[in-house]
């Protein structure tokens, strides 16, 4: 038996350097390939919760609107934490916590807080801002939403900030 056994020890052969380089080598580049398409793609995923907050918050703002003819700016554990409890909400600033939808509230002319500009901070560190413009007035000469951001710099939430059909 043991005769057996150091005959197929004679027989087998193992890789070769070469082969085993060839084969991290081989590794190596997948990796390469598949790291930056991977970060790329966390990086549009967390542009996207923000993004979605932002939706989910105009939701309520006009949930609000519906019942009251105003939007709120009420951030605390006012109305529209109540609508929308899955968010936190903050008064107009530039946005610098992720997760937290910055509210800006302004008149259109004559009416009341009949526009409102929520902005948000995405992990990533780009600024996304989402506005409605409830009523044609003298500030805004068309009702209907309006999207912007986009870029790593961060200003102030105001109705400026938002001017384009979409992300």
């Amino acid at each position: 038996m043991l005769d057996m056994l150091r005959k197929r020890q004679e027989n087998e052969e193992g890789f070769t350097l070469i082969e085993l380089m060839v084969v991290v080598l081989i590794i190596a580049i997948l990796l390469a390939i598949a790291i930056p398409t991977f970060l790329g793609a966390r990086e549009r995923a967390q542009d996207r919760a923000a993004q979605s907050n932002l939706r989910n918050a105009l939701t309520a703002e006009k949930i609000f609107y519906t019942d009251a003819q105003a939007y709120t700016t009420d951030s605390g554990a006012g109305a529209i934490k109540g609508i929308e409890p899955a968010l936190t909400f903050a008064a107009a600033a530039a946005p610098a916590t992720v997760g937290t939808i910055y509210i800006d509230v302004v008149a259109n002319g004559t009416t009341a807080d009949a526009i409102v500009t929520l902005g948000a901070q995405s992990a990533s560190g780009k600024c996304y801002y989402l506005k409605d413009v409830a009523t044609v007035g003298t500030t805004a000469t068309a009702a209907g939403t309006f999207y912007g951001g986009g870029t790593t710099t961060c200003a102030a939430v105001a109705p400026a900030q938002a001017t384009g059909a979409k992300w």
